[in-house]
């Protein structure tokens, strides 16, 4: 306020010298003087009022100076408007517009020249080292927000615009130049950049993953702002800039979720996610809380995943969940949730997933996964639950590995119970490849590989895999699970195998380094159990179409209760027992497919059985058929 004030009795002395040109002598100044100190305390007030006096002057934008000469316009305003109605105002009007235009230049020269001048000080002080220099890809509604961000934070400069509309082309946005994208190497020589940040938030994915496949090719870092959701709900800020994602590498354009699929059993029902603070779980209780569920039950082994979830929930999702810790292999427990809560829909997402801890521990594993699927679906069927959904996945298929057969036999399980008209609960599994960021998944691994200037490892030059996002995989299982009629197992479209090889270089590369230079890549050979590729049908090309385009239904073999019963039975005997030839002796009867290499079998006639493992609520006390009336 000081300094406005001073500027505006410039203003006005200039005014007046202009007026009469001439410069004033102090005598005629004084005789002015009470009118001056009036001026100037009306212009402080509508300053005041406007607000001007609130944002920092380093942070000074279009939008402020706007506001700016909006205050000077009032002010000037009401003045030459009070001197019209006065008559004899002893100051000529020109002499008040003379003041306003001069305001008008002193105000805003003085905040941008402070601004300028506070930037270079800051960048001085805090830049040992030069700021990040960023070409900004998109220069449009976003592209400049952006920019707008980057020139108030002294860590950064913009070098350049970047877009592929030939109409802004050499245009000057925010006194940068707009190159066409084909310069963008040309651009890197001339004036070298170390970031190109992707400001086209609405770009569908095909044209997404077009433009990364291009600039992996320069040795620079690739970064993108949120989606366009994201921008509507919080706006751009810096924070939110992230690497690109493995998932914009995918390309898969978004199928909206279909509102009577989302929401049917889940839209004012009980509903409960075993296995919640997995990766598949907590993702579902995500989206569960937001379809208003009338009660949201969390069954979850670990304590500390089972608190980061419930508070999650509690935080952003304003609901209140009700927490149990605990295992899937206690029916009793089970069974007193389900009838305090009267559960009406089951999301089964507990299981143990990661091939090499599973097949070093098959007693704990397959104990987990079959007798934990089976011991739950009893406990639905006992408390008469409505739907029952179980989350498998494409390594259940043709299985190399324990872990893969476990889910097979739990898929097994689940087709037998539904095929039993002794109960009213409507069974469904939903089979899909890997997902992203899933916890201990290779794209996590490479990127904390990255990140520390690792070799990055790798099983096999040539091993494929299927890749979804976690947020999609979950809005179709949920969709899934409510096109089930019983017994269906529904297949994700997971779209193309991509190459594990190729999605590391490609991580290397939009990291700004060089594979196999700055990052090596180390082959390491196949672990136990682990297949070249993977697969979603058992039985071929057999999949139907559902009302939903990403969402089949295959028609696959089961075995009927009363045979599979006595095998499973079997195997859980052998699990207790922790004997590795004798479990997959036993599986390798229930799923023929079921395949060891031969050199784990060779290993395994010579491994004795290890120590026995007993679990909770061991299934030979059921006493046969999981079926009570």
């Amino acid at each position: 306020m000081v300094m406005d004030s001073v500027l505006f009795l410039i203003s006005i002395y200039g005014a007046l010298c202009l007026r009469f040109n001439a410069l004033l002598p102090t005598s005629q100044i004084f005789e002015y003087s009470w009118l001056i100190g009036m001026l100037i305390v009306l212009k402080l007030a509508i300053f005041r009022l406007r607000k001007i006096y609130r944002p920092i002057l380093r942070y000074t934008d279009m939008e402020f100076l706007m506001a700016v000469v909006r205050a000077i316009i009032y002010s000037s305003g009401i003045l030459v408007i009070f001197a019209y109605l006065k008559g004899n105002w002893p100051l000529p009007r020109s002499v008040l517009m003379l003041d306003g235009i001069l305001t008008l230049v002193l105000i805003i020269g003085a905040r941008l020249s402070i601004r300028t001048a506070l930037t270079r000080l800051i960048s001085a002080v805090n830049s040992a080292a030069s700021p990040e220099r960023f070409v900004i890809y998109g220069a449009g509604e976003s592209g400049c927000q952006l920019a707008r961000l980057i020139n108030n934070d002294p860590g950064y400069e913009i070098v350049a615009f970047v877009d592929d509309n030939p109409d802004l082309e050499n245009q000057i946005i925010q006194g940068k130049r707009v190159y066409a994208s084909s310069y963008l190497p040309r651009l890197l020589r001339n004036k070298p950049f170390d970031t190109v940040l992707l400001a086209m938030p609405g770009l569908s994915a095909t044209r997404k993953k077009a433009i990364i496949t291009q600039l992996q090719s320069l040795p620079i870092i690739v970064k993108t702002i949120p989606s366009v959701k994201e921008i509507l709900s919080k706006g751009i800020a810096i924070n939110q800039i992230r690497q690109i994602d493995v998932a914009d590498l995918l390309g898969r354009e978004e199928v909206l979720p279909h509102p009577e699929l989302l929401g049917l059993n889940v839209t004012g029902k009980s509903v409960l996610v075993t296995g919640a603070g997995g990766s598949i779980g907590s993702e579902l209780c995500r989206q569960i809380a937001q379809l208003q569920p009338k009660s949201l039950i969390l069954l979850e082994l670990n304590e500390y995943s089972l608190y980061s979830i419930d508070m999650e929930l509690r935080e952003k999702y304003l609901i209140n969940p009700i927490p149990y810790l605990g295992t899937v292999t206690n029916q009793a427990y089970l069974e007193k949730i389900l009838r305090r809560h009267r559960v009406e829909t089951i999301y089964h997402t507990a299981a143990y997933k990661h091939v090499p801890l599973v097949e070093a521990n098959p007693g704990p594993g397959v104990y987990n996964n079959v007798v934990g699927t089976l011991k739950t679906a009893t406990a639905a069927i006992n408390c008469q639950v409505n739907n029952f959904v179980l989350i498998s996945t494409d390594k259940a298929v043709r299985p190399t590995n324990i872990m893969g057969a476990s889910k097979r036999i739990a898929e097994l399980i689940i087709q037998a119970l539904s095929d039993n008209q002794r109960h009213h609960t409507c069974f469904a599994l939903v089979r899909f490849g890997n997902v992203l960021d899933s916890s201990g998944s290779v794209v996590p691994r490479f990127r904390q590989q990255i990140a520390q200037r690792q070799p990055i490892t790798l099983t096999h030059r040539e091993i494929t895999r299927y890749f979804m996002s976690i947020p999609e995989a979950v809005r179709l299982v949920i969709q899934a699970g409510a096109l089930a009629k019983g017994g269906e197992v529904f297949l994700l479209d997971m779209g193309e195998p991509i190459k594990i090889y190729d999605l590391a270089v490609q991580m290397i590369k939009l990291s700004g380094l060089v594979p196999d230079k700055d990052i090596p890549i180390e082959i390491t050979g196949l672990r136990p159990g682990e297949k070249l590729y993977e697969e979603l049908l058992i039985n071929g090309d057999n999949a139907e179409p559902t009302q939903h385009s990403k969402i089949y239904c295959a028609r696959e073999y089961k075995i009927p209760w009363q045979e599979l019963y006595p095998m499973v039975n079997d195997l859980i005997k052998k699990a207790e027992k922790n004997d590795y030839l004798a479990i997959v002796t036993q599986i390798n009867r229930i799923v023929p497919e079921y395949q060891n290499s031969q050199l784990l079998k060779s290993q395994l006639i010579q491994q004795k059985p290890l120590r026995n493992f007993t679990g909770t609520n061991s299934f030979s006390s059921m006493n046969g058929s999981p079926i009570s009336g």
